[in-house]
């Protein structure tokens, strides 16, 4: 929902902005803007120059006033509350030649290590630790998008963030967004209540049909990062179908309410940084806007929570490399072959920088050699990098690793541009970089190749990834058959609750 938001208002305001100064200002005055304070990384440009957009879409579920304590519940003992959760996350990655783009949902039961974090402006602040990745946003978006980044090594240049009445704002605004259930369906937590077949979404019953994650799939937050992906889709279509931004009424209302209900990052805090991102986004046609879901795994711990799983690595360097998931016409593209029949995952190293500890010891003599390298590691996403000097002088450098760590050894080498002639297994455990005399400078091995890095496996990256385009518009989202909800003390499936509620009017009604 909110990726779509983000883009449909940008839309809005390309044709808006020359409606009059008045007007400009007007709107410029509704945008929130917060600083990143640096944080998400840097992207690379392509041969050209050119380079690519990377926004972190967040869902908040914050309780923050009167109106989404109404719309969210869970406000009747504690009233309205402070601080959130990131309930979505969706990473938006418009290709350098905006000729592509991707949308990568990254469920909220995803564990890892959220750093350390203070927001700017509640003062919040933590040392870091392990948790789920939607807790970050307590801490900022700052905090959120440093989380993201970490996570998936892939940088991330800004930040959208929409609450609960945003959703319900802008989902008036635009008059409704046609979605297709397969089955009966009745959620009874996020109380999304809908009959078999197609129906026209606003306001409060589209926040029900994103937040459900009772209602489809299995029902849990995987099977809902797919159907918000079927509503993002018939969102867009509907921005790009003729006649949606011709109605200067319409317009004025979706563009009102749009900079109303969004809270951006400095880099989008105006109304023409949202024209040239809208500009941006108008070039990438809808069959080549590719959905998916970050792949995962059962956490060990907890079977309740997930834990980054094979293929995502693929994903995350698809991303990250400005490679498309999608191809021209007449080709076939990596997100077709996926769908047209399984195959078995590949045996792939699941450990992303996020989760690569490194040591980097400085045997060059010259200071701060270790700092540079340990910041360029974890500039590029590494979970951490600590520094000191080396027992005596090395004129190599070489990166030690312990047994079962090969990989991880592999990955920090391919960071920095070292070859594999200097790794070496040790008796030990963890990795150790030790700076030599032949790197007495940069943060990048003397000599490292400057070519571009092999492609990333782009089927990998989007099996069990539940891959689909945005123009898929005959998709209707899966009805959970399980019995994931509860109706009157009793477990039910969600069109046995359906039948079961016969008196309560559906949410389109």
């Amino acid at each position: 929902m909110l990726r779509a938001t983000a883009i449909g208002l940008s839309v809005a305001v390309v044709i808006t902005a020359g409606a009059g100064w008045w007007f400009y200002q007007h709107l410029n005055g509704n945008i929130h803007s917060v600083s990143l304070d640096g944080k998400g990384g840097t992207e690379k440009a392509d041969a050209f120059g050119r380079t690519p957009i990377n926004i972190l879409v967040m869902g908040s579920d914050g309780r923050t006033s009167k109106t989404d304590c109404k719309l969210g519940g869970g406000c009747s003992a504690t009233g309205v509350q402070t601080g959130s959760n990131a309930d979505v996350q969706m990473v938006l990655h418009i290709s350098a030649d905006r000729s592509n783009a991707t949308v990568m949902s990254i469920p909220r039961d995803t564990m890892t290590k959220v750093p350390a974090c203070k927001d700017s402006e509640s003062g919040q602040s933590t040392p870091g630790y392990y948790g789920q990745v939607n807790s970050a946003l307590q801490y900022g978006p700052a905090c959120q998008v440093d989380t993201v980044h970490r996570l998936t090594g892939i940088p991330i240049d800004h930040f959208v963030k929409l609450d609960f009445s945003g959703v319900v704002k802008m989902s008036d605004a635009v008059g409704g967004v046609s979605v297709c259930v397969s089955d009966d369906v009745y959620d009874t937590y996020s109380h999304l209540k809908l009959s078999e077949g197609t129906h026209t979404l606003k306001g409060v019953a589209a926040l029900e049909f994103v937040r459900s994650r009772h209602g489809f799939g299995d029902g849990s937050d995987l099977g809902r990062t797919v159907s918000q992906h079927i509503f993002l889709s018939a969102m867009i279509r509907k921005f790009k179908s003729a006649g949606t931004l011709t109605d200067p009424t319409a317009v004025y209302k979706l563009a009102d309410a749009g900079t109303k209900a969004l809270t951006v990052d400095d880099g989008l805090g105006s109304v023409k940084k949202l024209i040239s991102l809208a500009d941006d986004v108008n070039k990438v046609p809808t069959d080549r806007i590719t959905f998916a879901t970050m792949q995962t795994a059962p956490d060990p711990a907890d079977s309740d929570r997930v834990v980054v799983g094979p293929g995502a690595k693929s994903l995350f360097a698809t991303i990250a490399d400005d490679q498309s998931l999608t191809t021209g016409p007449g080709k076939k593209s990596a997100v077709a072959s996926d769908t047209a029949k399984p195959r078995p995952t590949a045996t792939v190293s699941t450990v992303p920088p996020s989760g690569i500890a490194v040591t980097v010891e400085n045997g060059t003599g010259i200071t701060g050699r270790a700092s540079v390298i340990a910041t360029a590691l974890t500039g590029q996403g590494f979970g951490s990098a600590t520094t000191t000097n080396a027992p005596s002088p090395a004129t190599g450098t070489t990166l030690t690793y312990g047994t079962g760590q090969g990989a991880e050894a592999r990955t920090v080498a391919k960071a920095l541009g070292l070859p594999s002639s200097h790794l070496k297994r040790g008796s030990g455990t963890g990795l150790t970089l030790v700076v030599g005399s032949d790197w007495p400078g940069g943060s990048s091995y003397p000599g490292a190749s400057t070519a571009s890095p092999a492609p990333a496996d782009t089927k990998a990256a989007v099996s069990h990834a539940h891959a689909s385009t945005a123009d898929q518009a005959k998709t209707c989202a899966k009805v959970s058959p399980y019995k994931t909800v509860t109706l009157d003390g009793v477990p039910m499936t969600p069109s046995q609750a359906y039948a079961a509620a016969r008196k309560k009017p559906d949410s389109d009604a």
